[in-house]
């Protein structure tokens, strides 16, 4: 059986779409709560892949999220294995432990659906060959990397975060959430939404209305992923 580990950071980061994604090309999930105390393990064993999940806590702020070492130990030992997956802090992870710096509450954040520009760099990589010069993802930010490491390449970026997606070997990370859908969005605190200047109505209406756009892209950027693993 082909297994992929997935580590969650967060209660309310879970996998999504993923799971169906994987569910149809007969890939089992192993998923690691690391933010409920299930043991993060140091190597990446036998499983093909590994995915790491987003949460509201930077990718060294060991105190708050004492998992995190391991997860980083973890990564050391996937990277150059196994391919990798880094969503939103999975993302800030690869680039903090590969050299890169990430800051938080840095710049504007990010919140719902958002135009991101798919840079030239993108036309050889084997998740985003062919892509549109832009494509819609949802965003859920106040975090972000400001300097990549020096062996990254930049794939993406958008307006109000240049570091979108990046790609060290057969490790990728995004910042933004290709697992999440309109679903996930109408839970979202409007309040929350309402204190970072945003609309939440819009927020919802935007998740609905780019379904159709988001699913397309990013079931065929994450199916790619999935076709890696072996």
């Amino acid at each position: 059986m082909t297994t992929v580990l997935i580590i969650e950071n967060d209660r309310d980061s879970g996998p999504g779409r993923l799971l169906e994604w994987m569910d149809v090309r007969a890939i089992s999930p192993v998923v690691v709560r690391a933010w409920d105390g299930e043991p993060v393990p140091l190597q990446v064993d036998g499983h093909a892949a590994l995915i790491l999940l987003g949460g509201g806590m930077l990718p060294d702020e060991d105190e708050r999220s004492p998992w995190l070492p391991a997860e980083r130990l973890l990564l050391r030992d996937a990277h150059g294995k196994v391919p990798v997956l880094g969503i939103c802090l999975g993302g800030q992870l690869l680039a903090h432990t590969f050299g890169g710096e990430v800051k938080g509450k840095y710049g504007l954040p990010e919140k719902g659906v958002t135009s991101l520009t798919v840079l030239p760099a993108a036309a050889d990589d084997v998740l985003l060959a062919g892509l549109p010069s832009s494509v819609w993802a949802v965003e859920s930010h106040q975090d972000q990397i400001t300097r990549l490491p020096e062996d990254a390449v930049l794939l993406m970026s958008s307006e109000r975060c240049p570091h979108q997606m990046l790609r060290i070997g057969q490790s990728w990370g995004v910042q933004f959430h290709p697992e999440v859908g309109a679903a996930r969005v109408r839970r979202w605190n409007p309040e929350r939404l309402r204190s970072l200047g945003f609309d939440p109505d819009e927020v919802v209406a935007d998740a609905e209305r780019y379904a159709g756009d988001l699913d397309k892209t990013w079931s065929t950027v994450v199916g790619r992923f999935l076709s890696l693993v072996g």
